[in-house]
């Protein structure tokens, strides 16, 4: 018998995959039990509502996202540099074949009107993306206010990215960044 930290972990495993590839609301907890191999009783025992399992799916994203974007840009060796490979990293991950958007962006189309919990969860995800970006920017030297502008390049590169399905606006927002950067 699977031990509950195994069972929670098959779980997770399967609804990042499940949710991320087909969505959220179109994957029911039948097909969350046949992936993660976890039997329906057990996954209510661990995750009561889906909700919940949803909450749960987006915080372990975003603080895998978080790292992974950190590990790659903080080994740059410059300020700009470290900026410049935010883009360089979202290219590598619009680059993925399963690459299908923000996970956030994709939960609050789905459920951000009828959850306030999965709205506050891509909220706070965006915040700290955004605050991250203003370490980046104070650090560069350079006004605050440029971390709003180099946010919103990326937001719109990662959306664009998923619509067209080319990694391409990565680098033309590292491209339209490098040219704010010169401005400040």
């Amino acid at each position: 018998m699977m031990d509950q930290e195994t069972a929670r972990a098959r779980v997770l495993e399967a609804v990042e995959e499940l949710f991320y590839s087909r969505g959220i609301q179109a994957v029911g907890m039948d097909a969350v039990r046949t992936a993660s191999g976890v039997s329906l009783k057990r996954l209510y025992q661990l995750f009561p509502a889906k909700e919940s399992l949803v909450l749960e799916f987006l915080q372990q994203r975003d603080s895998q996202w978080r790292r992974t974007l950190a590990d790659y840009v903080d080994a740059q060796p410059t300020s700009d540099e470290r900026i410049a490979a935010v883009f360089d990293w979202l290219y590598t991950w619009f680059s993925e074949p399963e690459y299908r958007g923000c996970a956030f962006i994709n939960a609050f189309g789905e459920l951000g009107a009828v959850s306030p919990e999965v709205a506050e969860q891509a909220r706070h995800h965006k915040k700290a993306f955004r605050d991250y970006l203003a370490g980046l920017v104070t650090a560069s030297g350079r006004p605050a206010e440029l971390a709003d502008q180099l946010a919103l390049l990326a937001e719109g590169a990662i959306t664009t990215a998923a619509i067209f399905g080319t990694p391409e606006p990565a680098h033309q927002a590292r491209d339209a960044a490098h040219r704010l950067m010169r401005t400040f």
